[in-house]
Parts: C-alpha cells; sequence; structure tokens
C-alpha cells in the first residue's frame, strides 16, 4: 500500500492557522471575552477571510471588480496578523486598552455584515469566450472571386385560369331484387285477404295483412304487390 505524500504547502498552512487561531483566542480572552465566547472569535475572522477570498476569484473570473470583497479581506487578515503582533510581546494583555476592548467587543457585528454582503450579492456569471480560429501558416490563402451577375429577370407569364370540373354525381344505386316469398305463404294470405273481403266488403290493407300473417313489414310489401 502506498503511503500519501506530504504536501509541504497544506503542513505550512495548518501551523499558520492553529497558530494563529490560538492568539486570536488569546487576544478576545484578554478583552474580557472569556469560555466559549473566545474561542468562537477566531471562528469568525477565519470564516470572513475565507468568504471574501472565494468572492474575489469569483468576481476576478466573471470579469467584475472585486473591490468590496478585498475591502473585508483586507480587514479579516489585520485581524488575524494584529492578533500574531499583539500577543508577541506588545501588547500587555494583563492591561488591555480600552480602544482593543471596543474593537474586540464590535467585531461580531462587523463580521456578520461583512458575510452578509459577501454571501448575498448578486452572483455575476462568466460569459464563455468564443473559441479563436488560428489560422494555419502552410495553407494558402484564398481570396474571394467576385459573383457572376444576376441574369435578368423575365416577368411571369400570366396565369390561365382553369375552371374547376363539377363534381361528379352519386352513382343511381340499383334496384333491390325482388324478395322470394314461399307459395304456401302466398296462398295463405290470399285466404286471410278474401276472408277480409267476405267480413268487410273492402280489401285488405298492408298493416292489416302483415299483424293477420305476423311477417316483417317488407315481407308484408312483397306479400301484397303479389296479391294485387
Amino acid at each position: 500500500m502506498r503511503l500519501p505524500r506530504p504536501d509541504a504547502v497544506l503542513i505550512q498552512a495548518a501551523i499558520a492557522g492553529a497558530l494563529s487561531f490560538a492568539h486570536l483566542h488569546d487576544i478576545a480572552e484578554a478583552a474580557g471575552q472569556h469560555d466559549w465566547k473566545a474561542w468562537a472569535y477566531p471562528v469568525s475572522v477565519d470564516l470572513l477571510l475565507v468568504a471574501a477570498w472565494r468572492r474575489m476569484r469569483t468576481l476576478r473570473a466573471a470579469g467584475r471588480p472585486a473591490g468590496s470583497a478585498w475591502t473585508w479581506f483586507g480587514i479579516a487578515l489585520a485581524a488575524s496578523l494584529g492578533a500574531n503582533v499583539a500577543t508577541a510581546g506588545l501588547l500587555d494583555l494583563v492591561h488591555v486598552p480600552a480602544w482593543l476592548r471596543i474593537l474586540v467587543a464590535g467585531w461580531p457585528a462587523l463580521a456578520f455584515f461583512g458575510g452578509t454582503l459577501l454571501a448575498h450579492s448578486p452572483t455575476p456569471h462568466a460569459k464563455p469566450d468564443a473559441p479563436a480560429i488560428d489560422a494555419d501558416p502552410e495553407l494558402p490563402i484564398y481570396e474571394a472571386e467576385p459573383a457572376p451577375p444576376a441574369a435578368p429577370v423575365e416577368p411571369a407569364p400570366e396565369a390561365v385560369t382553369v375552371p374547376e370540373p363539377l363534381p361528379a354525381l352519386p352513382p343511381t344505386p340499383a334496384p333491390a331484387p325482388p324478395l322470394a316469398v314461399p307459395a304456401a305463404l302466398v296462398d295463405h294470405a290470399r285466404k286471410v285477404a278474401d276472408d277480409h273481403r267476405a267480413r268487410t266488403g273492402e280489401p285488405i290493407d298492408t298493416d292489416t295483412l302483415r299483424a293477420r300473417l305476423g311477417v316483417p313489414p317488407h315481407f308484408a310489401d312483397a306479400i301484397a304487390a303479389q296479391l294485387a
């Protein structure tokens, strides 16, 4: 198993961050911020430093000025460097001056204001650059030939109006073949018709014939046509 090689830059960054973190904690505790509050100050400074750096990179990638991001980056860097220098014996941490207490007490509000501006400002989008087309010096360069003159346009002939053909008439349906009626049924119908004439003195109609025989209407019409 191959072990990862140590990176000198990462090791140096970890040492610098740890020392700066401890110095900020010592300054905050000397200024009257004890317990967890003293540890929150170095976290706040480092977060503002990282947020300003990321904002600068975003603005530079979009080709926008990054003056505001540089300002907050300088404020966070000054707070970190100031703590490192102040704890090197240049400041009496037992009798802290009033101005330092004021700076330490006002830092949370200042860091919150700067972080809000950095995080909630509209993020510009970088426009993709058009790919550059490099000309090959070995290829010959041809000049475009002039286009030939256009031929004169002749006027179009007048359109001849052709009358539309009349729609074809639908074909006449062929007459239906006569319905074949059994001879026995015709004889029975004739007896029913004669009986009706004997009782009423009138020829039997189609509806009465259909009702007496119990056949469909088309059968009754065919039988009546044969009895006529």
